[in-house]
C-alpha cells in the first residue's frame, strides 16, 4: 500500500490565521483571491491530512521548530527547522510529526476568497 493510500485524518494541529491580503485590488486579474499566511502548530503524534492536493492553492512552507515529515509519491520526507516544501499543482501529500517536540511551521498560500 502506497503511503498516500494510509493517510489518516487530522489530529493534534492547531492553525492560527496570522495575516491575509486581498490580492484583487493588489494585481490585475486576483481578484476574489487571497495571500495568507498561517501558524500551523502539530502535536508529537499529529497528523495534517487526509491525503489532500494544493491544486488552485499554491504556497510554500517554512518550518520554526521540531520536525514534519512530508508523504507524498510514495515517499516520506522529514522537514527540520528552516525552509520546508513547495505547495504546487502537483502536490499531493499529506504530514504528521514523527517527533517528541511539537512541530511548527509557517504556511504561506494563495487562497480563493
Amino acid at each position: 500500500m502506497r503511503n498516500e493510500q494510509a493517510a489518516p485524518e487530522t489530529r493534534g494541529v492547531t492553525v492560527e490565521l496570522l495575516s491575509v491580503v486581498d490580492l484583487g485590488p493588489e494585481i490585475p486579474g486576483m481578484a476574489g483571491r487571497q495571500l495568507r499566511m498561517r501558524k500551523v502548530t502539530i502535536a508529537p503524534g499529529g497528523v495534517f491530512g487526509p491525503l489532500h492536493d494544493h491544486v488552485d492553492r499554491p504556497g510554500t512552507v517554512y518550518i520554526l521548530e521540531g520536525t514534519i515529515t512530508d508523504h507524498r509519491n510514495g515517499l516520506a520526507t522529514d522537514y527540520g527547522p528552516g525552509p520546508g516544501w513547495p505547495e504546487d499543482h502537483d502536490t499531493l501529500h499529506w504530514l504528521e510529526n514523527r517527533g517528541t517536540v511539537p512541530a511548527v511551521e509557517i504556511s504561506v498560500d494563495i487562497v480563493r476568497s
